[in-house]
């Protein structure tokens, strides 16, 4: 392999990565999502909610490449449809902002959150549906299919290949991890009444997002059966 191979190769894989970045970054929204993880863990003290953003971190990340992979093959062992995907993961997405957006921030506001109950968390709901959502893993499965073709391989487990989705889901989990860890020092500089229109607003744009996802997987489904 000559110097000029691996220079198109390089090339061809930064390409890719910057692909995978630019098409997940605006479904995951890391800053959008941070509002909203912040109402979430506004009473937990600051090493605490620093262990959960590691956590959701890392779920994210290997969320993201194991849909790349594997997603559409396991979506295809258990017989289930992308769409249904959209539509049971919008309702959860709709609920989880539906309750953020009409909560009381005066009630239900335990004094002392139970560390190993808030960590048991951060997989579901922090990661899925709040960081990671059933868009994102949608996108990231089209990847999946798509990335193969772009570098001309013979499948998603080609070096470029995973190369380019390991450092684009790792670039879009930092963000992540960016957004989320100095959510509150945001917060800080926004103030109290800047804050919790932050909150709200970003509450009601997570509500829309599973309103959205859902109305996908039904126009998809609904789009199936006309075909049949």
């Amino acid at each position: 392999m000559n110097f000029s191979t691996i220079v198109d190769l390089a090339s061809s894989t930064a390409e890719a990565t910057v692909l995978v970045l630019a098409t997940l970054f605006p479904i995951v929204n890391p800053i959008g999502s941070a509002a909203v993880f912040l109402s979430m863990v506004d009473t937990l003290d600051a090493s605490l909610q620093k262990r959960l953003v590691s956590r959701i971190t890392f779920y994210s990340f290997c969320l993201l490449v194991v849909s790349m992979i594997i997603g559409g093959k396991i979506l295809s062992f258990f017989g289930i449809s992308l769409y249904a995907v959209q539509i049971g993961g919008g309702l959860v997405v709709a609920s989880s902002g539906w309750q953020l957006l009409t909560k009381d921030g005066q009630k239900d506001r335990p004094a002392t959150p139970n560390p190993d109950e808030v960590l048991a968390q951060a997989f579901f709901p922090y990661t899925l549906p709040i960081t990671v959502g059933p868009g994102s893993i949608s996108v990231a499965i089209a990847l999946g299919a798509h990335l193969p073709s772009q570098l001309h391989a013979a499948n998603f487990f080609s070096p470029m290949v995973l190369i380019a989705s390991i450092l684009g889901s790792g670039l879009v989990c930092g963000l992540v991890y960016i957004c989320y860890r100095w959510a509150r020092n945001a917060a800080h500089l926004l103030g109290g009444t800047g804050t919790v229109v932050l909150m709200r607003l970003s509450s009601f744009i997570l509500f829309c997002i599973g309103v959205q996802i859902l109305a996908t997987g039904l126009r998809s489904f609904i789009h199936t059966i006309h075909l049949h």
